[in-house]
């Protein structure tokens, strides 16, 4: 299908189709809007097209769902999921505010629906550090992701961090060693890493941000190499805007968000795919972290 055929089956279905940086390269070109988690929670709560196809994992679906229940979202995969999205209980969650005072329970928005529902504020890895600061609570209960937490709890060192021992499986397979190994391969080039990564892998970085922090570092630093520490699908939209330099990643794609493909993407805007069902009362609960988080990181 030609670009003038995709868009026009966009407007018959009053679709708009999401992707994030993550999914494959051609499934980002067929998309309105391409980001990360933070952008693409800031699109879906202000879409009005009646179907938001959402190319990424489940918990993204999710939260486009709750940010505009009156629209159908829909994903191109069911079996598309993060591991660490689910890494952490209620339980667990209930038992901390019975336990400490003056807790604020931080989700990092790779959380499923279940998990927001019962969180304070949602945060993301580019506004994390401006949300936590911004919390009056002492004490924070930070999940799913221990790595990001760490990340924050080094900026915000006035608090005392509790963790629910998550990660991500993909980040966490980049061990300090394929970081030397690389900068020995090529002596001069920048390290840019997530904050998903090890603390041993951020000590080496020449620069830890988002994966939007990433590319806008990339596109104006000096340098014409780096050692890319983030999912190697940001490679197309560092190829658009960083002509001319060159990147060497060391992390493993995403099995679960390549499950994401271009016939998936279509099936969706012909009236196919997994519609999002989430109970009103979870929605209702989960809202109010994610809105928490949009308002906050403004």
């Amino acid at each position: 299908m030609d670009r003038e055929e995709l868009e026009r089956v966009k407007r018959e279905r009053d679709a708009i189709v999401l992707a994030h940086y993550y999914v494959d390269e051609q499934v980002q070109a067929m998309a309105d809007h391409v980001g990360d988690s933070y952008y693409l929670a800031k699109v879906a709560s202000k879409a009005e097209q009646k179907r938001i196809v959402f190319c990424g994992v489940r918990f993204m679906g999710e939260s486009a769902k709750i940010l505009n229940p009156e629209r159908e979202v829909v994903l191109p995969d069911a079996e598309a999921d993060c591991p660490m999205a689910h890494m952490a209980s209620v339980e667990q969650i209930l038992r901390m505010r019975r336990e400490v005072e003056d807790l604020a329970v931080v989700c990092y928005i790779n959380s499923s629906a279940k998990l927001k529902s019962v969180c304070d504020v949602c945060v993301t890895s580019s506004n994390a550090v401006k949300i936590v600061s911004s919390l009056r609570n002492k004490n924070v209960l930070f999940i799913p992701d221990q790595n990001l937490g760490r990340y924050v709890q080094a900026q915000v060192p006035d608090k005392t961090f509790y963790y629910s021992g998550g990660y991500c499986p993909v980040h966490a397979q980049v061990l300090a060693s394929d970081i030397t190994s690389e900068l020995n391969a090529h002596p001069g080039a920048e390290v840019l890493v997530h904050p998903e990564s090890s603390e041993q892998v951020c000590a080496l970085a020449t620069f830890i941000g988002s994966t939007a922090e990433i590319i806008s570092y990339a596109e104006k630093s000096k340098s014409r190499a780096f050692i890319l520490g983030t999912e190697p699908g940001v490679m197309y939209a560092l190829r658009q805007r960083c002509p001319g330099k060159v990147f060497y990643p060391v992390t493993p794609m995403c099995s679960d968000m390549k499950r994401i493909t271009p016939e998936k993407v279509l099936d969706c805007l012909r009236g196919g795919g997994y519609a999002v069902k989430l109970c009103a009362e979870e929605m209702d609960a989960a809202r109010k972290p994610l809105e928490r988080m949009l308002e906050l990181g403004k």
